[in-house]
């Protein structure tokens, strides 16, 4: 039988593999919607490859305990099975001589456990971490200008923060589809080249309904960026950056997020 930890496992497991069916669905739409512009048919072919296996991991989990459980009462129902009762011949039946046993029932063969597969290890891509040994929160940093991401991140790796930086929409992602809640906040351009910071900022929310997200821009129209604050857009920090006012918006979002998630 399955035991508390293989429901558990199955469960986190299964609700991951639905995660990313959900993102192999959206990929598809924006892939016929660009068709031939940007990196969307990657993205889905690396979705696709690792949602196959979570699913072959999964099923293989379920059917070796399956089948050990199956082995384990086969072998049981042998060692318990003692019949109690005579055996008549018949008499047209040849006499047992005192060298022939009697033949003991058969059971069928166990299930050979070496012939179900090992769960495939799935291994997430290694990033560049700057500041690793930082006591503060994990920043992701969304900016395709490098002399901006490279002052920004030296403000914050000075305060302690650990930083990962992402240079368009398609990298950014990548890493939070695999760091996924290990990142505490993400400073997002709206201005990149792949998709702009209010198509990104969707399918981060789409990855994780609670992220939190500030923007970033020398100039954005209102509109969109009154739309992304009804939809859960924490802030906005105007280029160019002040590390006063880069800090103190990065600390009050960190602070205001842990209070929601109370």
């Amino acid at each position: 039988m399955l035991n508390q930890e293989d429901l558990k496992w199955i469960a986190t497991t299964s609700t991951e593999l639905n995660s990313m069916l959900q993102q192999i669905s959206r990929y598809s739409d924006l892939a016929r919607q660009h068709k031939g512009e940007f990196n969307y048919i990657e993205m889905l072919g690396e979705r696709v490859e690792l949602a196959s296996k979570t699913a072959q991991a999964l099923f293989d989990r379920v059917t070796s305990t399956i089948l050990e459980s199956a082995a384990a009462r086969g072998k049981r129902a042998r060692k318990s099975s003692h019949p109690s009762f005579s055996i008549v011949p018949s008499p047209h039946a040849p006499a047992l001589s005192q060298s022939d046993p009697p033949a003991e029932p058969t059971a069928p063969p166990a299930p050979d456990l070496q012939s179900v597969p090992e769960a495939p290890a799935v291994r997430p891509p290694e990033f560049h971490l700057l500041n690793p040994q930082g006591k503060r929160e994990l920043i992701l940093l969304v900016d395709d200008e490098a002399e901006i991401t490279e002052i920004a991140s030296q403000m914050l790796m000075e305060e302690d923060y650990k930083v990962i930086l992402a240079q368009d929409g398609f990298e950014a992602l990548k890493i939070y589809g695999h760091l996924g809640r290990q990142i505490g906040l993400v400073i997002l351009d709206f201005f990149l080249p792949i998709m702009d910071g209010d198509a990104v900022f969707d399918e981060l929310r789409a990855l994780n309904p609670n992220v939190n997200v500030v923007l970033s821009s020398g100039f954005a129209e209102q509109s969109k960026i009154g739309a992304m604050l009804a939809q859960g857009l924490r802030g906005f920090i105007p280029k160019p950056y002040t590390r006063g006012k880069l800090l103190e918006q990065v600390r009050s979002t960190l602070d205001a997020g842990r209070h929601l998630m109370r």
